[in-house]
C-alpha cells in the first residue's frame, strides 16, 4: 500500500520529494509489551534475590535453607546438568578464589543484561515514534494523491472548456452563426466553471434547492396533466350526453 502511494505520486508528477524517515528498530513499537515484560522479570528477579538473601542470613536452619532454595528454583528454569555439575564441583572444592572469579562474572553479565534491556526499551521508544511517523507520512501522502486527482480532473474541466470556446468561435467565425456558436461558448464556459462550482461552499445549497424546484415543478406538471385528463373525460361525456 505504502509503494503505491509513492508510485502514484511519482506518476502524477509531484515535483517534490519529503525528507526520508529515519530507519525503524527492530522492536516492538507497542510500550505495554515491553513495560509488561520488563515487571514480570523484575519481579522474578527481586523473589528470587530475595530467597538467596534469607538463606544467606538463615544458614544455620537447614529447613529454611532447604525451602528457601526450592522456592527460590521454582522462579528460575531447570538448569543443564552441566551447569548443575560444575556448580557441584565447585561447592566440593570450596576455593574462595574461584567464588571470587565466578562472582566478577555474575556482577558482568548483570550488568550487560541491564544494558540490553535498557537499550531495547530506547528501541522500543525509537520504533514507536518512527511508526507513527510512518502513519503521519501515509496520511500526507494520501492527501497529496487526492490533491493531485482533483487538480487533474479540475484540468480535464478547463481543457474541455477551452476546447468548446474555440470550436464555438470557429462557428462564429466561419459559417455557424451565434445559433451555433452562442451554446458551444455557454458550454465551454460553463465545463470551465464547473469545478469551481462545485467546491463553492453554496453547492450543496443550490443543488438541494434545484432538485425541490425541479421536484415541485414536475409534482406540479403532474397534476395539472391529471386535471387536464379529468376534464377532457368530463368534456367527452358532456358532448356524448347532448348527442
Amino acid at each position: 500500500m505504502r509503494s503505491l502511494l509513492v508510485i502514484s505520486l511519482l506518476m502524477a508528477g509531484c515535483s517534490t520529494s519529503p525528507d526520508p524517515l529515519p530507519k525503524q528498530p527492530d522492536a516492538p513499537t507497542s510500550q505495554a509489551v515491553v513495560t509488561t515484560l520488563g515487571k514480570d522479570l523484575d519481579k522474578t528477579d527481586h523473589r528470587v534475590g530475595a530467597a538467596l538473601v534469607v538463606i544467606e542470613r538463615n544458614a544455620d536452619k537447614p529447613k529454611v535453607v532447604v525451602a528457601e532454595s526450592r522456592l527460590a528454583q521454582s522462579y528460575l528454569p531447570a538448569p543443564p546438568e552441566a551447569d548443575v555439575a560444575f556448580a557441584m564441583a565447585r561447592a566440593i572444592k570450596a576455593d574462595p578464589l574461584d567464588y571470587k572469579k565466578q562472582m566478577e562474572f555474575g556482577r558482568k553479565l548483570a550488568t550487560a543484561v541491564t544494558l540490553a534491556w535498557e537499550k531495547l526499551e530506547a528501541d522500543q521508544k525509537e520504533a514507536a515514534r518512527v511508526s507513527q511517523l510512518k502513519d503521519a507520512r501515509i496520511v500526507e501522502l494520501t492527501a497529496e494523491v487526492e490533491r493531485v486527482k482533483a487538480q487533474a480532473s479540475k484540468d480535464i474541466w478547463s481543457l474541455t472548456g477551452a476546447g468548446l470556446a474555440v470550436v464555438g468561435s470557429l462557428a462564429f467565425a466561419f459559417g455557424g452563426g451565434p445559433r451555433v456558436g452562442l451554446p458551444l461558448l455557454l458550454c465551454g464556459a460553463f465545463c470551465g466553471a464547473l469545478p469551481h462550482i462545485i467546491d463553492s461552499p453554496a453547492f450543496l445549497y443550490v443543488a438541494i434547492g434545484t432538485a425541490a424546484i425541479a421536484s415541485g415543478l414536475f409534482l406540479w406538471w403532474l397534476a395539472d396533466k391529471v386535471s387536464d385528463d379529468v376534464q377532457d373525460k368530463k368534456d367527452e361525456a358532456e358532448i356524448t350526453k347532448d348527442e
